[in-house]
């Protein structure tokens, strides 16, 4: 109830300012720090800095721009114009679809309740990806990407790495038609190709990839109830879940992924936590990877599993993998 009161606050406020002298009128800064209590209140963690991409989206400006301008007072169009996205943000609806737009490595990706939002892990993946080319003095060459999304990874690896071309694949047509756009918008559409279809079944016979790189679900279905609002209530839940143990695309998409892989390409996975080690136990079942590794993200938590198509090393025990660490 205390968050409906401050609304009526605002109103009350912003219909006084009104009548009254300039000084209390709701000037950019005031209209932050409002917020941002307001969203705290409602439990939205970066309250300050999402009040700041809302007011910055309301205004149609960078928000570099709210800092030149804190002391400038706020028109009553551009108070009606922030009001409904500050609603929308304090209902917990994600800060990217409200803005309609995500910031992923050098891209900025159009985002919608149609897709998954891009996270800052899965960024990583994408330079997992680049740096094994690196490694490997040779460019992606044919690359799929598996589940894209907003088209995040394929788009990433089309831009930032050398490609011969890259295949793009998920389920969702509704998916595919926003990366689709996020394609045209950053001029790749030559390079990436969009195929409808869950994982093998968009692919032709005997094709293969020098990379298969995923960021498929993988959040086990019992886990819905301790995932926050903005995850549980708004993002595609066939985007997210994927069993009983969150492994059903991941473990399909090992059985298969040599047969799809020339010798030595390699096999780039994002997954949960608690899930790297289990991978691991399946990719050395295939006996067709060698060199399993297992990398953390930037909490030092293991998210990513590596493999290179090729027969099983034998100094490594199998259903053991090689962690690395930063």
């Amino acid at each position: 109830m205390r968050g409906v009161g401050r609304l009526a606050e605002l109103e009350k406020s912003d219909s006084e300012a009104a009548a009254s002298s300039p000084g209390d009128s709701w000037t950019i800064l005031r209209m932050i720090l409002w917020s941002a209590d307001y969203l705290t209140e409602k439990g939205v963690e970066a309250g300050r800095l999402d009040a700041e991409w809302l007011l910055s989206a309301a205004l149609g400006v960078d928000r570099l721009q709210l800092y030149l301008q804190y002391d400038r007072p706020l028109s009553p169009e551009e108070l009606e114009a922030f009001k409904p996205l500050l609603r929308r943000r304090a209902g917990r609806e994600p800060l990217q679809y409200i803005i309609g737009r995500t910031a992923f490595r050098q891209l900025e990706l159009k985002t919608d309740p149609r897709v998954l939002i891009p996270r800052p892990e899965t960024e990583m993946l994408v330079q997992e990806v680049l740096d094994w080319a690196s490694a490997q003095g040779r460019g992606l060459g044919y690359v799929w990407d598996v589940g894209t999304g907003t088209g995040a990874v394929a788009l990433s690896l089309a831009v930032e790495g050398v490609c011969t071309r890259v295949v793009a694949t998920d389920s969702s047509p509704d998916a595919l038609s926003v990366a689709a756009e996020n394609a045209e918008r950053h001029d790749v559409n030559g390079l990436v190709e969009f195929r409808a279809g869950s994982l093998f079944e968009s692919l032709e016979e005997g094709e293969r990839f020098d990379v298969i790189v995923s960021n498929l679900p993988y959040i086990a279905e019992g886990e819905k109830c301790e995932l926050e609002p903005e995850v549980r209530d708004w993002e595609p839940s066939e985007a997210l879940f994927a069993g009983e143990d969150g492994l059903d695309f991941i473990r399909q998409l090992v059985a298969g992924a040599a047969d799809h892989l020339v010798a030595g390409g390699l096999l780039a996975l994002e997954c949960g936590l608690g899930q790297a080690e289990r991978i691991t136990t399946l990719l050395h079942a295939t006996e067709a990877f060698a060199g399993v590794r297992i990398r953390p993200d930037l909490t030092g938590r293991p998210r990513f599993v590596i493999a290179q198509r090729g027969a099983t090393q034998a100094s490594e025990p199998v259903g053991r993998a090689q962690h690395d660490h930063q």
